[in-house]
């Protein structure tokens, strides 16, 4: 691991207690910066890996968009070349911007999970702002996955990209996703909109907006392991 370098880091972080701590002892703070020459970061965390995608993880993402439960709070399920189309769209974007909707991987036995990751929200009847999301095959829920994964995404918006605030969304009735934004230290709105993508006839028209401040965040972050390179 490498001790976090100032020139890498916006000027509020570089200039904060935190990371003058991350400095002096990295291995106690566990904040990790690592340069490398592409385009598209990776992240990884103690068990997750978010990193670009493959032309395999299509097949196991088709199959997580066919799970009833997976898709409960989805307007339908996907066929596969609907799934295959989503995944194209995650793909390229990563590849544009470096990020955004990423694979993730399992470390312990490099599954791919379902995607996690980062989204310019610029379309909804809330104020503009990133968006954090993740979609995981059920075999993997549970385990804190999303919340660890999701860390590390809210962690690259703040320290890289520089966002005040990173939002997001789901249906009211979408107790596990709700949760895992409390757990985020996520605050509910209570500003429900009416998603303009998504048709009334469906019953998940509605959404819930939560929000969280890169003040917030750093104020409850928890010193677990986050890399962020470039693959």
């Amino acid at each position: 691991m490498l001790a976090p370098n100032a020139a890498s880091m916006p000027a509020w972080w570089a200039s904060s207690n935190r990371f003058r701590q991350c400095q002096e002892n990295p291995a106690t703070h566990h904040y990790l910066i690592k340069n490398a020459m592409s385009n598209v970061y990776k992240l990884e965390t103690a068990r997750i890996v978010l990193r670009k995608w493959r032309s395999e993880d299509y097949t196991e993402f088709a199959r997580m968009n066919t799970d009833p439960d997976v898709m409960r709070y989805f307007p339908s399920l996907l066929s596969r070349k609907e799934s295959d189309i989503q995944a194209k769209k995650f793909d390229n974007l990563v590849a544009e911007k470096g990020w955004g909707f990423w694979a993730a991987q399992r470390k312990s036995d490099s599954a791919f999970i379902g995607l996690v990751g980062l989204n310019q929200a610029d379309d909804l009847p809330v104020a503009s702002c990133m968006e954090v999301g993740w979609r995981l095959a059920k075999a993997y829920w549970g385990e804190g996955y999303a919340t660890e994964a999701a860390t590390a995404s809210l962690h690259f918006a703040f320290s890289l990209l520089e966002q005040d605030r990173v939002a997001a969304f789901t249906a009211p009735a979408n107790s596990r996703s709700r949760k895992v934004m409390s757990r985020l230290g996520m605050e509910d709105r209570q500003e429900n909109f009416l998603h303009p993508r998504i048709s009334q006839s469906t019953g998940l028209k509605e959404f819930v907006y939560y929000e969280i401040s890169r003040e917030r965040f750093y104020r409850s972050f928890q010193e677990n392991s986050v890399a962020i390179s470039s693959q």
